[in-house]
């Protein structure tokens, strides 16, 4: 017996962590340096987002969406697959 993902709930998950990460590294690169490398990859994926005070609300934003829609995706197809 095979269980089906909730699409809406596993999207819901990766939303939030990914827009968690974004959040957080943005903070910690404003405030120590930390992940600006790995941020300036983004400000080219993400229209608006750079790693400044703004960028903070501008990523947790972006990263919730994509999360959400990358997991959900994730789910429809897996479920599709396993029927």
């Amino acid at each position: 017996m095979t269980s089906q993902l909730n699409t809406n709930k596993f999207g819901l998950a990766g939303g939030i962590l990914w827009g968690a990460i974004m959040f957080v590294c943005t903070i910690l690169a404003l405030g120590i340096g930390y992940s600006s490398e790995f941020l300036g990859l983004f400000s080219s994926i993400y229209p608006g987002y750079t790693v400044s005070g703004i960028g903070v609300i501008t990523g947790l934003i972006y990263g919730f969406i994509d999360g959400f829609v990358g997991c959900w995706l994730f789910a429809k197809i897996y479920n599709g697959l396993i029927r």
